[in-house]
């Protein structure tokens, strides 16, 4: 019996493939049990035109048999065999896949599902194993094959006995070592979970015997003293599911059927606030079901949390975390996602360049957008929850990218204004929108109660204009990102071009701006470069004073970055800072009088005083707060 050589030869090739194409080595059962499904596929396509295929649908199966003495673990398949010739091609031949070209020789309008289709999945085996055997019998024929290898320095093919056909692959478990343990794959524990993981839901069953530890039945004379007694009875089970959830028609599906389905998947005792499905037949299949919790998970904001979809290749684990198929703002999505273009053993680094994996990603960001509109519409509270849970996450999603996604999420963004008693839209807010008023207004505050008592806020307010209160960090970089909804420019009330003026307007404050360069001069050279420039405001009423900033960066932009820099992160961005005087009020009729005596050192403290109060308002830090304290008690004298 000569030792045959495998024509795509080398030990150097076959650690490549396997060290390439699969991160943990447990992947291997999923590749078996597969090629054992795929062997069933072919004998169930192959009865519907072949009458002496003496095997019922209903009888076929896949068999896992651990046998810790011997070391070996058994997957065997009651399918349709391999002949010499086909031991010889498909096994003989790394990264020859016969599966796919069984697929290959279909009719096109055949309906048989395929699942490996990249031709190495079986030489995942000898990652766990030292030597692999195949037993295997033709379908139609009486003598069965041996094909044996320890790996690539070649395999042997030799006559056997097998009474029916299929195939066996047993596999010899490698001794244990410091660093591998090898024999968890010989646990009918662990391997249920491998079943459960990866392969629960191939449509044929998979059954294993299973240990179960119960009472044992109460004997009918047992007086009253009896005590329960345990036993350990092992018994032949099915261990897979068969039937995927997503796979079903959703009128045949109950909500508490899929609530139940999320809370087991994805370790969470709420059930899902909303639940998704979505389907595609033609250039790319697929089914997608898919979740958003209730509430925001622990860990959602930290560099810990991970992404992801699960991906299914025809009901088999692909990937637990597919980052690719959801895009950063809708990062919160649980779910899974089956299609049958992917090939099973694909690597993570080969997958994420696929184009069906794109054209997946872009139908369900469509969906998910779809059905948030939808709960927004139909359901207005349970919406304002899930906003309560993740309206944060889609402002991020506005602002990444240069405002890439602003257009998918604009319509979902809700916010606090001075008109509306509950959480508004900026669609419900244009069409609330006085005739008249061409701009959107917004202002930033710690609090809506805040932002409502901010000065520049009056001349707006005092209009009847509704105004968005900004009350989280992102809230400025949403609106820069934004720019403009429905053709109406977003503006800061602290912005001197957010009202319109007339030319006589204009011409006035041109006049007060002359008559108070002194006082201005003077405030600029007593603050130097604390501020940029002091200035006669346009946006103030009645309050005497407020802090702007000339420029792109903001003063909330500030307080953001100064935040950062304190937790070691990007920082020291400063806005410029522009003192806004209201020349109406009696602080700066003070101020100007203080001056026209030439009592400076007063005119400074009151300079002083009127920055301070225009950080304060801000929500700025000051700087020195014992000396400003002092300050103001130097002027009660």
């Amino acid at each position: 019996m000569a030792k045959k050589q495998f024509k795509a030869e080398s030990k150097r090739l076959m650690d490549l493939m396997i060290d390439s194409i699969y991160t943990h080595k447990e992947i291997f059962l999923r590749e078996i049990v597969s090629n054992a499904s795929d062997a069933i596929d072919k004998l169930a396509y192959l009865s519907l035109t072949d009458d002496t295929v003496g095997i019922k649908r209903e009888d076929m199966r896949i068999a896992i048999v651990p046998d810790k003495a011997a070391r070996t673990l058994t997957v065997s398949d009651n399918g349709v065999g391999m002949s010499a010739d086909e031991l010889e091609q498909n096994l003989g031949t790394i990264a020859r896949s016969g599966s796919l070209q069984f697929k290959q020789d279909m009719d096109k309008d055949a309906d048989a599902d395929i699942i490996g289709q990249f031709g190495v999945g079986f030489y995942s085996a000898f990652m766990v194993s030292d030597e692999v055997t195949v037993i295997t019998r033709r379908h139609g024929e009486q003598t069965a094959y041996c094909w044996q290898s320890q790996g690539a320095d070649g395999y042997t093919i030799t006559e056997c006995e097998k009474d029916v056909p299929g195939t066996d692959v047993i596999m010899h478990i490698k001794p244990d070592t410091e660093d591998e343990n090898y024999s968890e794959y010989l646990e009918t524990g662990r391997l249920q979970s491998l079943i459960k993981k990866y392969s629960d839901y191939i449509r044929h069953p998979i059954r294993m015997e299973v240990e179960d530890y119960r009472q044992k039945e109460r004997p009918d004379d047992a007086g009253e003293d009896y005590q329960p007694e345990w036993e350990t009875v092992v018994e032949e089970k099915t261990i897979n599911s068969m039937v995927p959830l997503w796979q079903r028609p959703r009128s045949k599906v109950e909500q508490e059927e899929y609530d139940r389905f999320y809370q087991e998947k994805f370790n969470d005792w709420q059930a899902p606030l909303s639940t998704i499905t979505a389907s595609s037949e033609g250039t790319v299949t697929f089914k997608a079901l898919l979740f958003v919790p209730a509430a925001t998970p622990y860990d959602f904001y930290t560099r810990e949390y991970e992404k992801g979809l699960q991906l299914y290749s025809s009901g088999v684990l692909i990937m637990d975390k597919c980052a690719d198929l959801l895009p950063d703002c809708f990062r919160f999505v649980k779910g899974v996602v089956d299609s049958p273009d992917f090939s099973l053993n694909i690597s993570r680094e080969m997958l994420q360049h696929t184009r069906q994996l794109k054209v997946i990603a872009a139908a369900l960001e469509k969906k998910i957008k779809n059905e948030l509109t939808k709960l927004m519409k139909d359901d207005r509270e349970r919406y304002e929850k899930f906003w309560s849970a993740f309206g944060r996450q889609l402002k991020y999603g506005v602002v990444e990218g240069y405002g890439a996604k602003k257009e998918l999420l604009q319509d979902l963004l809700l916010f606090t204004t001075s008109k509306e008693s509950k959480l508004s839209s900026l669609a419900e807010y244009v069409e609330r929108m006085a005739e008249g008023q061409e701009s959107i207004y917004y202002v930033c505050a710690d609090s809506a109660a805040q932002a409502a008592r901010l000065p520049q806020v009056e001349r707006v307010a005092d209009k009847g204009w509704e105004i968005l209160y900004l009350t989280e960090e992102v809230d400025e970089f949403v609106m820069q990102s934004l720019a403009e909804v429905s053709g109406k420019k977003l503006r800061s009330v602290s912005d001197p071009e957010a009202l319109p003026e007339t030319d006589e307007e204009k011409a006035e404050q041109e006049k007060q701006a002359q008559k108070s360069k002194p006082v201005l001069d003077f405030v600029k050279e007593t603050l130097g470069d604390r501020i940029k420039e002091a200035r006669i405001s346009r946006i103030l009423k009645s309050a005497p004073v407020c802090m702007t900033a000339d420029g792109p960066m903001s003063l909330e932009m500030e307080k953001y970055f100064a935040k950062m820099e304190g937790s070691g992160a990007m920082g020291g961005m400063k806005a410029q800072r522009v003192l806004e005087l209201n020349p109406a009020s009696a602080p700066f009729t003070a101020l100007k009088a203080a001056l026209d005596r030439d009592e400076k050192d007063r005119a400074a403290k009151y300079v002083e005083v009127l920055y301070h109060q225009a950080l304060l308002i801000a929500g700025l830090p000051i700087e020195d707060p014992a000396a400003y304290t002092e300050l103001v008690c130097s002027l009660m004298d």
